[in-house]
């Protein structure tokens, strides 16, 4: 017998070249788990319709769970002449069983095989990524207890623009996190069909049962078309956008806490676990997490360019370019995982330096939006109001003065409505204050929405984790 799964249609050696150059053990092999798993499940199906005997069956079994176990300990061999993950498992199983490890490949392909394999590891991919963005989660909410009192300046086009509880702040990124939740439980459900069965392309003669190993692996369902379950990538596509959204979100999240830790906005204390200093100024503290957290985002982007092009005008079925749909696969739920791990940490770490932020909390007049919308409730026009206010922001700006600090002859000279009323309305904290709007920064709000995010965020309340794929 051929050392190939298929040799036996050619006279000629392989090339040791072409053996390197097609090989892809060295990195699918961290689906070995999910291979034993899919063979074990397909196993048990072929001696249920009868192809293997049961007795056939319980040593496929005990071979795949002792290769499992090997490859685990980090003691099985790897051989790139053996190509991938698949074939090492199959070749040591033959050389245990002989003939009866022949037949474990009995009504299936590598086709569907690999396509199989990928698919469980990029379903329980999602959930690590789903826990860990539930955790980044709670360390914003915790974030928001311990600066409930504290007000920002909100920011448009990096400009001050109007006054937002830090609370807010933090709820905008829950909510974030939130819809990237909601992105990757979607794809999960596509991620959950079963393509094996549908061997190279056309299915097989052979009396399977596709259900039964679907149940066995927890799939929700099996794939229709055995043309397009072997070659279908549209999951691993949906996966890696999914996880460019979070390493988007993270990165201009990471852009923000980089510049409110310099001195020129002081902003915020980063926990000294997080940064690192300089190999020749004493006196750093760098904030280098946050930082790699907005650099790897670019390597997530990469790997969704990468599969992108890598499937653009592939015939079907199944064709050799879908070998390197894997590295970025892996590259790009890996990253995102290790992101969300330690951003969890900034975040439960991170303080907000209360006192500079309302020390300069009167520069950049985040109170005239309030004023404005006070001009329309007393019936004047908005564009009218608008512009009445942005002639006392010009005149305030020319003395160097705030809003409130303008005299009662300045601000009738703009309009005879504007009168000693006006003051007390104006200040970052009344601006806070005059908010209603659902969604706001309103603090009434701001603490509802705080309760029902940390109702629903309590891990007691959290659902259960789907069953282990793994038999």
């Amino acid at each position: 017998m051929s050392n190939q799964a298929w040799g036996g249609r050619f006279t000629d050696e392989t090339d040791p070249r072409v053996a390197r150059f097609t090989e892809s053990i060295s990195f699918d092999h961290k689906l070995f788990e999910q291979d034993v798993a899919a063979s074990i499940a397909h196993a048990r199906m072929l001696a249920q319709v009868g192809l293997i005997t049961d007795a056939e069956c319980a040593q496929i079994v005990q071979g795949l769970t002792e290769i499992r176990a090997e490859i685990a300990a980090g003691v099985f061999p790897f051989d790139v002449a053996r190509e991938d993950i698949h074939m090492h498992i199959e070749a040591a199983l033959i050389e245990r069983l002989g003939d009866v490890g022949r037949k474990l490949h009995t009504a299936r392909s590598r086709n569907d095989q690999v396509a199989t394999d990928l698919r469980l590891w990029v379903r329980e991919a999602i959930d690590g990524i789903d826990a860990r963005i539930q955790g980044l989660q709670r360390a914003w909410l915790e974030f928001a207890a311990r600066h409930r009192e504290v007000i920002l300046p909100g920011y448009t086009h990096l400009q001050r623009a109007q006054p937002v509880l830090a609370a807010h702040y933090a709820l905008a990124y829950v909510e974030k996190l939130e819809r990237d939740r909601g992105r990757l439980a979607d794809c999960r459900r596509r991620v959950n069909v079963l393509p094996l069965g549908a061997a190279a392309l056309a299915g097989t003669s052979l009396p399977i049962d596709r259900e039964q190993v679907a149940c066995a692996l927890g799939f929700d369902a099996v794939a229709a078309n055995s043309l397009d379950a072997s070659s279908d990538r549209d999951f691993a596509l949906e996966a890696v956008f999914a996880c460019a959204v979070v390493a988007l979100h993270l990165a201009g999240w990471a852009e923000e806490w980089v510049l409110w830790s310099t001195q020129e906005f002081g902003f915020l204390s980063l926990p000294d676990a997080v940064c690192t200093g300089s190999s020749i100024m004493p006196q750093k503290k760098n904030p280098d997490v946050c930082e790699l957290i907005r650099g790897k985002s670019a390597r997530v982007v990469a790997d969704l360019t990468h599969l992108l092009v890598l499937v653009k005008g592939l015939p079907l079925a199944y064709n050799r370019d879908l070998q390197e749909d894997k590295r970025p696969v892996f590259d790009a739920c890996e990253t995102v995982a290790s992101c969300l791990e330690l951003a969890a940490v900034v975040v439960a770490g991170a303080r907000l330096n209360a006192a500079a932020i309302a020390a300069g909390l009167d520069r950049g007049f985040l109170d005239a939006t309030t004023l404005m919308e006070q001009l329309i409730g007393r019936g004047i026009p908005q564009r009218t109001a608008h512009e009445l206010v942005g002639k006392l922001v010009a005149r305030a700006e020319s003395r160097g003065v705030t809003l409130a600090e303008l005299t009662e002859d300045e601000l009738r000279a703009v309009h005879p409505e504007l009168g000693p009323w006006v003051r007390s309305t104006l200040g970052v904290p009344r601006a806070v204050a005059a908010f209603r709007s659902f969604g706001s920064t309103a603090p009434a709000e701001v603490d509802r929405q705080l309760a029902a995010w940390t109702e629903r965020l309590t891990p007691a309340s959290a659902p259960s984790p789907p069953p282990a794929t793994v038999p």
